[in-house]
């Protein structure tokens, strides 16, 4: 087994412990830092996406892998610049004013950051003066909003009609996601598309992010 294959199998798995060392383990032995990234720590969550998406593996499972692509990505971050890292777009994201739920946006994030999207978190309990200010601020292609509560599910409208109002929604797409939504629901408000899950959201902006 190569070492390159060690790193991906170590993120596969989750074992952040050594996923750190193998990464300085490679830097030191001279391999690219962007061969690294690819081959290394992208290539093990690339593992993780079919298993999870077949239920083979859980959320717990595909956390611990995100968090070992993670500790080696702040080993190799430093010697590269972002310019260098190609990204598939800018994707903003938070959970809608009234609901302070986190876990499944955290874990979105993990996934898209993962697949190569630049993400700007901006919490939970986000108004809709907050996503409108933050698309003029960041130029996103995707917002992606998240809802966990039926009764905050009506804050996804009322930013989407403000996104329209500010005349930001030509170039921009929307997605949402959470247990109480569904495509229907997604439709009638306006998204451009909604997502069961975070393989889902994932293969939602790769779509959407052109």
């Amino acid at each position: 087994m190569s070492d390159l294959t060690k790193l991906a199998d170590t993120v596969f798995r989750g074992d952040f412990g050594n996923a750190g060392q193998i990464t300085k383990e490679l830097i030191d032995s001279g391999v690219e830092p962007l061969t690294i990234i690819n081959q290394g720590l992208i290539a093990g969550m690339d593992i993780v996406a079919p298993k999870f998406k077949a239920g083979e593996m859980f959320v717990p499972e595909v956390m611990m892998a995100a968090r070992a692509m993670a500790v080696g990505m702040e080993v190799v971050k430093p010697l590269i610049q972002d310019a260098d890292i190609p990204s598939k777009g800018t994707v903003l994201i938070g959970t809608v004013a009234g609901d302070l739920h986190d876990i499944g946006k955290n874990l979105v994030i993990m996934i898209l950051e993962s697949g190569g999207f630049k993400v700007v978190d901006l919490g939970v309990d986000v108004s809709v003066e907050k996503f409108v200010a933050a698309a003029k601020q960041y130029n996103p292609q995707v917002i992606g909003m998240s809802a966990l509560l039926t009764t905050t599910m009506t804050a996804m409208k009322d930013t989407i009609d403000a996104l329209t109002e500010a005349g930001l929604r030509k170039n921009l797409k929307v997605i949402v996601g959470g247990a109480p939504l569904s495509q229907e629901f997604a439709g009638q408000i306006g998204a451009d598309g909604y997502a069961a899950d975070a393989m889902a959201a994932k293969e939602l902006c790769e779509k959407l992010a052109v």
